[in-house]
Order: C-alpha cells, then structure tokens, then sequence
C-alpha cells in the first residue's frame, strides 16, 4: 500500500522542466460575470518579468501598504496577460489601455482566477 501511494505521490508531482515550461506556455481561463462567460489568456512569469515597484516601505501606514500592494497585484496580473498576448495575440482579450477600464468587480474575478485565489475568496464570501 506504501508503494502505491508513493508512486502516486510521484505522478502528481511537478517537474523542474513541466514548471519551466508554465512560463512559456499560455494558458486560457473564463469566468463567470453577470451571466456570461468572459474568456482571458496568462503566462506565468519569471524572477526578472515581475515587476518592481518599490523598496521597503517603512513608516508609511497600513492603508498606504495595502494601496501599494493592491496596485503591485495588478500590475503583475497585467504583466501576466500582456506576456501571453505577445506570445497568442489572436487569443488577447484585455489589453494594457482596457485593463484599467474593466469593471472592478471583473478585474478582481480574473486577478483571483490567475493567482489561484479564487476557491478561497469564494469561501470569504459566502454567508
């Protein structure tokens, strides 16, 4: 039973070269916004494709950090769709001057989507 397990263990586990190739491929995504199915593409990035923003933030206030967090999040979900764009401009959806004109609420849904967020936002919601 040991040996089973471990060798299923060993089929559900990442790869070096399947997680290097997550930065090369484009990945297509939906989701569901007021009855209708939005479709959106994404690569992964690598150390050097995210982007900077900004040094230590020392005494500055927790609003302010979350302000600064909030927009460093969505210019790495921007950076995200523009690379897979580049790479499948057929398949582009959102492009960089409509990312900023989305509905906030359809902004938040992709971004959650692409960070893999999504079940645990759903979660904090319900009631």
């Amino acid at each position: 039973m040991v040996k089973e397990e471990k060798a299923k263990a060993k089929d559900n586990a990442w790869t070096i070269e399947e997680l290097v190739s997550l930065t090369d491929k484009v990945q297509i995504g939906e989701v569901d916004y007021k009855g209708k199915v939005f479709n959106y593409q994404y690569c992964e990035l690598t150390e050097s494709e995210e982007p900077k923003g900004f040094a230590k933030m020392t005494n500055v206030s927790e609003d302010e950090k979350f302000e600064a967090y909030a927009k460093l999040g969505s210019q790495r979900v921007l950076a995200m769709i523009l690379k897979a764009n580049g790479k499948n401009p057929d398949g582009a959806t959102i492009v960089e001057d409509s990312w900023g004109l989305l509905p906030t609420t359809l902004r938040y849904l992709v971004s959650n989507e692409i960070m893999g967020v999504s079940e645990e936002t759903v979660e904090n919601f319900q009631t």
